[in-house]
């Protein structure tokens, strides 16, 4: 997937010029530390896990953040080869979340409003959640998978390293 996507060219716009405040744009260029590391980061697309929320010392395990590496605002203003990119980037997580941690379903959401650099949010959905949970509310069941720090590193490394046997065998 790596070699692929990042042989591909995009074309400049000026729309996608990184905006100095913007988180996104920001995290992209390691100006602050992200859970686990960037998962995946190629020309077009990047993915990590979310993070931390304010006073709180741990995660929802597994929600992934996939971005588009240029500063546009939406998904309608994607190339064909980002759209690309993005989308099967986001099924392959979500296919990780999956097979690693045995997730039932994972919810994909394109909000938009807090930060406007495309971001798709991926919430996995673990056995057991009342459906009371399910949707925009999963990650505040009482008894949701949370991890600190060091589980939320071990989750990213399990996933980077699902993503490059995927590359490898296909």
């Amino acid at each position: 997937m790596g070699q692929f996507l990042s042989s591909q060219k995009i074309e400049m716009t000026g729309l996608e010029e990184p905006a100095i405040d913007c988180l996104i744009c920001r995290k992209q260029r390691g100006e602050f530390a992200v859970p686990g590391g960037a998962i995946y980061c190629d020309d077009l697309v990047y993915s990590s896990h979310a993070h931390f929320q304010e006073g709180q010392n741990t995660a929802y395990l597994g929600w992934l953040v996939v971005e588009a590496r240029r500063h546009v605002p939406g998904l309608a203003e994607l190339s064909d080869a980002e759209a690309q990119a993005f989308g099967l980037l986001a099924a392959r997580l979500s296919r990780g979340l999956r097979d690693i941690q045995g997730v039932e379903h994972v919810y994909a959401f394109v909000i938009g409003h807090g930060v406007p650099h495309l971001h798709l949010h991926l919430l996995p959905r673990y056995p057991g959640t009342p459906r009371e949970y399910w949707g925009l509310r999963i990650d505040e069941w009482p008894e949701s998978p949370r991890g600190d720090q060091a589980e939320v590193e071990q989750l990213c490394a399990r996933i980077r390293a699902y993503l490059e046997e995927m590359d490898q065998h296909g």
